[in-house]
């Protein structure tokens, strides 16, 4: 099969070589042509040293070549980019195959989850082509072999169950989940959580602080998740809280380093330089509050995130803002 894969990201590189690697051709699109023609020479992604790409994988920036290619679509920009880069394949033409995403994020000002914003954009009849994998995953372990486990998720069974066969390896094990709405709304919401996690570590408040978090955290996005559809259990398994927790407890997440260098001292602008990547939480912080204020649900610890990066909010305040809350029942 060939498979057409969009984004040439640290993940994009990674997941495109686990494909690769069984037996799938691979045809990767970024949007630089000179990462485009190192990758083809090197095969090494820069993020990634020591770890070649496997298997028939070719690199390209023009995106009509890869969609020629595609029997199976995979994207791996990021959610900010979703949009556009969909836009410029409706302008080519529309996928007749399974289209897989991965970025995790929620689309400012229109609160959609990535898979809509593809169906928006391509159209409704495309629905059942689309896919979307997420779960707690880096891409650093994926590509030496290390075990981890994943969530597919499709509006069509059928297309679920592909995806699952398709990325599956005796490393890398995906588990089947219907609730795309939900696996959605873990992915994208715990890389608010873990920023908050990373100015704790920063602050060095301490484990029993970045518990704290993690389990408000985790109960915060229950709470927006459910008031918008989906399924409670689902975000107390590998999309939920099996991401939220490898997201807020290792230096390998660029959202906790994000927050690890505003609680050192940093602007929003200086941390987002430092780290070189794309900071998804810093994004979706602000979906996630347009959502809360429309369904009236309270998100202190997404709220607090918000204040310390687009309002300068210094994170020592922030502290003290969470703790002199009003103490209520815990509910989870």
């Amino acid at each position: 099969m060939k498979i057409g894969y969009l984004g040439a990201g640290s993940w994009g590189f990674c997941l495109a070589s686990l494909l690769a690697s069984k037996g799938y051709d691979v045809m990767v699109w970024t949007v630089k042509p000179d990462l485009a023609k190192q990758l083809n020479e090197t095969r090494e992604h820069p993020f990634l040293p020591g770890h070649q790409s496997k298997g028939k994988m070719h690199f390209t920036a023009d995106l009509k070549e890869v969609l020629k290619h595609a029997e199976f679509l995979v994207e791996s920009v990021t959610s900010a980019g979703i949009r556009p880069v969909f836009e410029q394949i409706k302008q080519i033409a529309i996928p007749k195959c399974p289209i897989v995403l991965t970025s995790k994020g929620i689309e400012q000002n229109t609160g959609l989850i990535l898979p809509e914003v593809v169906i928006e954009v391509l159209g409704e009849n495309i629905r059942s082509q689309v896919g979307f994998v997420s779960g707690p995953s880096y891409a650093a372990e994926v590509i030496r072999g290390l075990p981890t486990s994943v969530v597919a998720s499709a509006y069509d069974p059928d297309v679920m169950k592909h995806v699952c066969e398709v990325f599956s390896t005796n490393t890398f094990r995906v588990y089947p989940n219907q609730d795309i709405l939900g696996v959605a709304y873990g992915g994208a919401l715990k890389n608010v959580i873990a920023i908050a996690c990373g100015i704790s570590e920063g602050l060095g408040l301490g484990f029993s602080a970045k518990a704290a978090l993690m389990t408000r955290g985790l109960h915060e996005i229950r709470k927006l998740a459910v008031a918008r559809g989906c399924k409670a259990e689902t975000l107390n398994g590998l999309a939920g809280m099996g991401d939220l927790c490898v997201t807020c407890s290792s230096v390998m997440s660029r959202n906790y380093r994000f927050g690890y260098l505003l609680a050192q001292g940093l602007s929003t602008k200086e941390a987002q330089e430092k780290i070189q990547m794309v900071v998804e939480g810093a994004y979706t912080c602000k979906s996630a509050l347009q959502i809360s204020h429309q369904y009236h649900v309270q998100m202190p610890i997404t709220e607090i995130i918000h204040k310390i990066i687009y309002e300068e909010m210094p994170p020592v305040d922030a502290v003290d803002y969470l703790m002199q809350r009003t103490v209520k029942e815990e509910h989870l």
